[in-house]
């Protein structure tokens, strides 16, 4: 059975315990601040996504934009992991690892970044469009697109996570795409990865009720092949096991009394691309 528990934002910080927290307006307002400079750092980007550059380059940007606002890297350390984002390129389904490698004309990638601010987690990802990228591949980070926003129609009190996982696979797979599953979305706040699990194919009607106060992400990777992926040697990067392209894109929402607060939504209206 699920247990939610009330927290307010002075309260100390529980360890991952299976709970959902419910939060107040103090975590609302948290959460909308570390959101909205998660989703300005991904729209300070754009100019930046070019081919050429290196996506440790890119990194170098989203720590310095971190750090420049008080704001810390959720990533850097975290779990032994040494960067300030992450860069997934083409057939890098998740946790691609920014090096000295140069984006090329007619990659895709996506960048996740989570910066802290004041204890809370804004946690977001969006796809970008590298020079001038194959029509296959526009359509898939499209359609991905819409499976998030699909999935967040349906992010109100009284449906059930699967509603959202269930809408996203519903359009995926109508597109003849695949939703990966070994990777979900998760609780978010002033813990990085928290309860619930939020997976992105199910069936309507199952798993946690969606009550008031509720953060979360969602975040779907969707597949141009089969939704199967590998880890590299590295311990990080997930790959399609087809080496067929995958996309993603990541919100960090809040569950209100009528439906839900996108708390990464982009100030400057480059919540998908083309951004110009």
């Amino acid at each position: 059975m699920t247990e939610y528990i009330t927290v307010g934002a002075e309260d100390r910080v529980e360890a991952r315990n299976g709970q959902i927290k419910l939060h107040g307006p103090e975590g609302f307002e948290g959460m909308r601040k570390a959101g909205r400079l998660a989703a300005e750092i991904l729209d300070a980007l754009v100019p930046h996504v070019v081919p050429g550059v290196t996506t440790e380059a890119l990194d170098d940007i989203v720590r310095e934009h971190m750090l420049r606002e008080g704001a810390i890297p959720a990533t850097l350390g975290y779990r032994g992991y040494t960067r300030s984002c992450c860069t997934s390129i083409n057939h890098v389904v998740c946790h691609g690892i920014p090096e000295d490698r140069k984006l090329k004309d007619g990659d895709i990638v996506n960048i996740d970044v989570t910066p802290i601010v004041d204890g809370w987690h804004g946690d977001t990802s969006r796809m970008y469009l590298v020079g001038d990228v194959p029509l296959k591949a526009r359509k898939l980070v499209d359609v991905t697109y819409e499976c998030l926003m699909l999935g967040l129609e349906q992010a109100k009190p009284g449906n059930r996570l699967g509603d959202i996982a269930a809408a996203i696979q519903r359009h995926a797979e109508a597109r003849r795409y695949t939703v990966v599953r070994d990777f979900c979305g998760h609780g978010v706040g002033r813990l990085f990865h928290d309860s619930p699990e939020v997976v992105h194919a199910g069936r309507p009607g199952t798993g946690p009720e969606l009550r008031p106060g509720m953060f979360f992400t969602v975040e779907p990777m969707i597949n141009i092949g089969r939704p199967d992926v590998k880890m590299l040697d590295d311990g990080w990067t997930a790959v399609t096991r087809d080496r067929s392209l995958s996309a993603q894109f990541e919100h960090s929402i809040g569950i209100t009394e009528d439906g839900c607060e996108i708390f990464t939504k982009s100030p400057a209206g480059l919540d998908h691309p083309p951004y110009f």
